[in-house]
C-alpha cells in the first residue's frame, strides 16, 4: 500500500512539475513512449519466460527436476534443518532454487511462494528462521543464466546479450553468500 502512495505521489508530483514549466506536450508524449516502451519490453520478455517455463516443465516431466532435487538436498537440508524431511517443502525450494538458477525470478516465485505457505503452517502468524531463509535465498538467488535480464537486454538492441554473465555470477554468488550470513547471525541473535 505505501509503495502506491509512493509512485502515485512520484507521478503526480512530475505530472504537475511538467505543467507548471509548460512542458505539458512532452510529457504526455513520454507517457505515450513509455506506455508503449514497457507493452513492447512485456511481449518480449514473455516470449523469454515462456521458452524457460516450458523447460521447466519438460524437466519436470522428464524427472531431471528431480534428479537436481536430489543434487540439491544435501546444501537445502543445511539451509532449512526444521524441514529436512518435508518432501513437498523441499521439492518446492528445490524447484525455486532451479528456476532461480535459470535466471527465471518470475517464474521462481510462485514455487517460493507454495514453499513459504507449506513452511508456515508449522508456525502461523509467526515467520520461522527458515522462513526468512526462504526469502533471502528467493531474493539473493544464484543465477547461473540470467535469463530475464539477458532478455531486457536483447530487447534493448545489445549484440551480445550474455556478456555480462561474469558479472552475474560474482554478484549472485556474493549476494547469496551475504544473505545467508546475515539470516544465520540474525536467526542467532534473535534468539540470543
Amino acid at each position: 500500500m505505501a509503495m502506491a502512495v509512493l509512485w502515485t505521489g512520484m507521478v503526480a508530483a512530475s505530472i504537475l512539475c511538467g505543467l507548471a514549466m509548460g512542458n505539458g506536450p512532452a510529457v504526455a508524449a513520454a507517457a505515450m513512449e513509455g506506455a508503449a516502451a514497457a507493452v513492447e519490453l512485456c511481449l518480449s520478455m514473455a516470449g523469454m519466460l515462456c521458452l524457460w517455463m516450458g523447460v521447466m516443465e519438460v524437466m519436470k516431466r522428464s524427472g531431471l527436476s528431480e534428479g537436481l532435487s536430489r543434487l540439491l538436498r544435501p546444501v537445502l537440508k543445511r539451509l532449512y534443518p526444521d524441514f529436512a524431511g518435508d518432501r513437498a517443502v523441499m521439492d518446492n525450494i528445490s524447484a525455486n532454487v532451479s528456476a532461480n538458477l535459470l535466471g527465471l525470478g518470475n517464474a521462481a516465485t510462485p514455487l517460493g511462494v507454495q514453499a513459504a505457505r507449506l513452511m508456515s503452517r508449522r508456525t502461523p502468524g509467526t515467520a520461522s528462521d527458515s522462513l526468512c531463509m526462504l526469502v533471502v535465498c528467493n531474493t539473493a538467488s544464484i543465477q547461473l543464466i540470467p535469463t530475464t535480464v539477458a532478455s531486457v537486454r536483447q530487447a534493448a538492441g545489445c549484440a551480445a546479450p550474455f556478456d555480462i554473465l561474469p558479472a552475474v555470477w560474482l554478484a549472485s554468488a556474493l549476494s547469496v553468500a551475504a544473505g545467508i550470513t546475515a539470516a544465520k547471525v540474525l536467526a542467532r541473535l534473535w534468539r540470543g
